[in-house]
């Protein structure tokens, strides 16, 4: 069975939720602060995070970035904020997807498993159990990747737009790509997350920001992988 961690503080809203995850076949735990739940998951990670942003010790977004230091799991942030700055902020800290409250438990229960299935699709199922483009390695089976002899810590999501890029080096891949590889759906010409989420990417990488080279912007195209650009 999947574990699911929420952290939310509305304890109606939390039972709610917990009540049908574990009616759809989830293991369920709640905190309704932060501290608490990154000392659970620490010891116990679960296979997804359900994240409130308001919460009574911290901020949503710190807990995402605390958990980030050692979690590399799913986070979706659960939120009553529409702003896209809250987005934006998510992402950049390694939220996976975002749901406005308030929000049907089926919609949320897709969403979860939307993230879940990710790396059960066909496409995910051929990658090669070990890719080496020069000094960088990418290890599918044991889910690590190491680049100058270092190991480079990225989030299931992460790893997983890397592997994107390299089963397709030398191939520009569109924001619609990547958003139906990863999310299943087609870009809406406005949602930022790829942007963010690749920008993250070069930045554990090494990958110089205002002039990429690994990871090439292709202007009104996409993104390309550069396969030679990793022996530095």
């Amino acid at each position: 069975m999947k574990r699911i961690v929420i952290i939310e503080d509305d304890h109606r809203l939390a039972k709610l939720i917990g009540s049908f995850l574990s009616r759809s076949g989830f293991l369920v735990d709640h905190f309704e602060n932060g501290q608490s739940a990154i000392e659970f998951c620490r010891k116990n990670p679960p296979d997804i995070i359900i994240l409130d942003l308001n919460l009574p010790d911290m901020d949503g977004i710190s807990v995402c970035s605390k958990l980030r230091s050692f979690y590399r799991e799913r986070i979706l942030i659960l939120t009553a904020s529409s702003n896209d700055l809250d987005q934006i902020d998510g992402f950049e800290t390694g939220a996976d997807d975002f749901v406005t409250k308030p929000v049907e438990p089926r919609v949320l229960l897709a969403r979860i498993n939307s993230l879940l299935l990710r790396d059960q699709s066909p496409e995910t199922k051929k990658k090669n159990k070990k890719m080496t483009f020069g000094n960088l390695i990418i290890d599918d089976q044991a889910k690590t990747v190491t680049y100058n002899n270092e190991n480079i810590m990225l989030t299931s999501n992460e790893f997983e737009l890397l592997t994107l890029f390299s089963r397709k080096p030398g191939i520009v891949l569109s924001r619609d790509d990547i958003f139906n590889s990863m999310r299943g759906i087609e870009y809406d010409g406005v949602d930022r997350a790829v942007d963010i989420k690749i920008s993250r990417l070069r930045k554990k990488l090494g990958d110089n920001a205002s002039k990429p080279n690994k990871i090439k912007t292709i202007w009104g195209k996409g993104y390309l992988f550069v396969s030679s650009a990793w022996d530095d």
